[in-house]
């Protein structure tokens, strides 16, 4: 079996950020985020709850732009809100812009009064980041994403749910940044972002040249955990077979 690609190095990635959740929601944003939530379910999350994208949960994992085969229950709106305010779902959002500290935008660029660009819209970033864990997915690592400030505030970071007090912080937990480059955390001191690995081909001088702020990158920094063969063998020939994870990370 050939080596794995960039892509494929995401989709374990992603999938990690899943892993020891138990039965939880797990609701991915994305191509690649999608493949590593079932790819997850197929191996060491097997009791992760997943959705066809709309208000069915699947009992098997089918490939993708197939509908599942077999159903295990409904989640209508109203359900789906219950399980975020209740934090039995880990989300794993966009962000067109993302902070040191976790702040992430997705709602416009530029003076919010007057933005250059119109974007998503707020939608349910704070509900998420301050009821249910949250991870991010960013295809495309660079200073224009990876910022020193955002724009505007939508899912709240680690600094912005610290002044605002306990009722923000008690449910607040960013687990896991993936992106093209690199996997991020903010399991350091003072809760800002730190590096947990680089994909394999990326140097220290590449992530740092592609962050629009500081960020240390350790001697001895590990690479992003390979995919197995059985892995690889899952995403290729049973959720991928057509390679849509390419369209989503550059080769």
């Amino acid at each position: 079996m050939t080596a794995a690609t960039r892509a494929e190095v995401c989709v374990v990635a992603c999938a990690e950020a899943w892993r020891g959740d138990g039965e939880i929601l797990a609701s991915p944003m994305g191509t690649v985020p999608t493949l590593g939530a079932r790819l997850a379910r197929l191996t060491f999350s097997p009791e992760l709850l997943l959705t066809d994208g709309e208000a069915l949960l699947m009992a098997d994992v089918p490939p993708l732009g197939e509908r599942p085969g077999a159903i295990e229950g409904w989640l209508p709106f109203r359900r789906h809100l219950a399980l975020v305010t209740g934090g039995r779902r880990h989300v794993m959002m966009g962000a067109s812009q993302l902070d040191r500290h976790g702040n992430q935008n997705i709602a416009c660029v530029g003076d919010w009064k007057r933005p250059s660009r119109q974007l998503l819209g707020v939608r349910g970033a704070p509900a998420n980041t301050l009821n249910n864990p949250t991870s991010y997915w960013i295809p495309r690592h660079s200073p224009r994403v990876l910022i020193e400030r955002v724009d505007m505030v939508c899912g709240v970071g680690h600094d912005r749910a610290a002044a605002a007090g306990p009722s923000a912080t008690r449910f607040h937990r960013i687990v896991r940044v993936v992106t093209d480059l690199a996997v991020l955390d903010f399991e350091s001191p003072d809760r800002t972002m730190r590096v947990r690995s680089l994909h394999p081909g990326v140097t220290a001088e590449a992530l740092k040249a592609a962050t629009g702020f500081p960020l240390d990158v350790p001697d001895g920094t590990p690479p992003t955990r390979p995919p197995t063969a059985e892995e690889l063998r899952i995403v290729r020939e049973v959720l991928d077979p057509g390679g849509l994870r390419d369209r989503e990370v550059r080769a």
